[in-house]
């Protein structure tokens, strides 16, 4: 056959560009999702990657994943992804969109983790009109994690956690978001669409890129919610499942627009760009006080400043007020700040630690995992985290001496009994502040009336504020006291 008769051919259906060419969730596994056959999240996933081609916003494009069935979003989707925790979808949405208003950012969410833990989280967005869409995939069941009720599970559906079908007077009657966000004032764009059949997909296919859309437009909130299969934790084929979305589960969500202002809406105002570094403290009305030079600990220049932070002890040592006073008074000093607390669920004696970073550019996240000063306020915590300061870091250890398989190449440590010093005050549980003023002494980068604002706000009774600016004082001491034998 001659090469004028070979016929010409146009691509109707391929893999959008917005997919990954491989997905490289699992190396044997790179040509295909993890969702079970017959799911409808990856039709969902194709429909809204086809939506973001048509409309040529990849490079723009910020995704917000879920947990639960829709958790792998990063694998897929060659855009801007986020993570975040069970529910804050729509929160994390909101953050970044007023943050980078120019960005078209979508929620993508289960009905789990939509109408459950995360039903504040949707009703307040929605509420404010924020300019985000929202995709929300309803199969009236908990997948993930085993089939339990959700908050759409039908009336008499049989769950993990309603073996005998679900009850109104027990669990309640199913939750109707779309008609629920449908009663606000704020949001432009509500559709309920279905995956029961061929002619649903389409629609589905038209409703999502209608509601991504609306917000190129900068119009507002839009949420599509799709009534999606689950063959597995349904015990059907994926036949059987698609025929059930269609013919059982549109009894109880109606298809259908609940909600539809884009033909009175607006294009919403961009934000106000945000302040330069230097207005801040002129906006927060506090002072700027000039940073010393040459303080000790080796953090490069002055202006490079990146003080990263690891407070790690026991319940009740005042490991999270230490740092919250060091966070307070960063601010109070105009530098940018963090401050992540993580501990365990014990009032006294579980573990407790926090992450704080003190910098004078904009802080990229607020874990320190590599902290380049280290204060251990118990040897358990001590023997945790030493490994993971940087060179040229410190270790402030509450102890007597420093374990010698503790020592690190090109980091400092001091040693001391800060407990026993605050004890000496009249009260150990000083300790931490005792710890404060060594550190203060160490890095050098705050002022003592940054220290003082940062107390007022946090210490509030009189006697405590007396105490704790004797013991950071006294840190101060022990340090200078020790500087020669450490330098040394």
């Amino acid at each position: 056959m001659s090469s004028e008769m070979v016929p010409e051919y146009a691509v109707s259906h391929g893999r959008p560009r917005s997919f990954y060419k491989r997905f490289e969730r699992k190396q044997d596994l790179q040509h295909q999702t993890h969702f079970c056959p017959g799911c409808g999240h990856g039709q969902v996933h194709k429909m809204l990657a086809r939506a973001i081609d048509e409309l040529e916003i990849q490079n723009k494009t910020i995704l917000v994943g879920p947990v639960g069935c829709g958790v792998f979003t990063y694998n897929y989707f060659d855009v801007g992804n986020v993570s975040a925790a069970h529910g804050r979808a729509p929160a994390v949405a909101t953050g970044m969109k007023r943050s980078r208003p120019e960005s078209i950012v979508i929620g993508y969410q289960g009905d789990g983790d939509l109408a459950a833990i995360g039903s504040a989280e949707i009703l307040h967005a929605a509420n404010r009109g924020e300019n985000i869409t929202i995709i929300f995939v309803n199969n009236a069941i908990y997948s993930m994690t085993g089939g339990q009720a959700a908050p759409t599970t039908l009336l008499g559906q049989k769950s993990a956690t309603t073996p005998r079908g679900r009850s109104a007077a027990n669990e309640g009657y199913p939750l109707h978001i779309s008609e629920l966000l449908a009663t606000l004032e704020a949001p432009v764009y509500i559709e309920r669409v279905g995956l029961g059949d061929n002619r649903q997909i389409m629609q589905a296919a038209r409703a999502i890129k209608r509601a991504v859309e609306n917000q190129v437009r900068g119009l507002g909130f839009s949420l599509i919610e799709v009534l999606s299969p689950c063959p597995t934790i349904f015990r059907m084929s994926p036949v059987e499942a698609q025929r059930w979305v269609r013919e059982v589960m549109e009894k109880t969500f109606p298809l259908g627009v609940f909600c539809d202002r884009t033909g009175e809406a607006q294009p919403q105002p961009l934000a106000e760009p945000e302040p330069a570094l230097d207005q801040i403290p002129r906006i927060l009305d506090v002072a700027s006080e000039g940073l010393p030079e040459g303080h000790p600990i080796a953090l490069g220049k002055t202006a490079e400043l990146d003080l990263r932070v690891r407070v790690a002890g026991s319940g009740g040592q005042g490991v999270l007020l230490l740092g919250e006073v060091l966070a307070e008074a960063g601010l109070d000093a105009g530098l940018e700040v963090s401050w992540l607390p993580s501990y365990g669920p014990e009032m006294r004696s579980g573990t407790s630690n926090c992450h704080v970073r003190l910098s004078r550019e904009k802080i990229d996240s607020p874990l320190v995992m590599n902290p380049n000063l280290l204060v251990a306020m118990n040897e358990p915590s001590l023997r945790k985290f030493y490994k993971s300061v940087l060179p040229g870091g410190w270790i402030l250890f509450n102890g007597e001496s420093f374990p010698a398989d503790c020592e690190q190449k090109n980091v400092q440590v001091l040693a001391c009994p800060f407990t026993q010093a605050a004890n000496e005050l009249g009260n150990a549980r000083a300790g931490n502040m005792v710890m404060m003023g060594a550190l203060l002494e160490i890095t050098g980068v705050l002022q003592e009336a940054n220290i003082n604002a940062a107390l007022q706000r946090l210490a509030k009774n009189p006697r405590w504020m007396e105490l704790n600016l004797r013991a950071i004082e006294k840190g101060g001491k022990l340090f200078r006291e020790s500087r020669q034998a450490i330098c040394g």
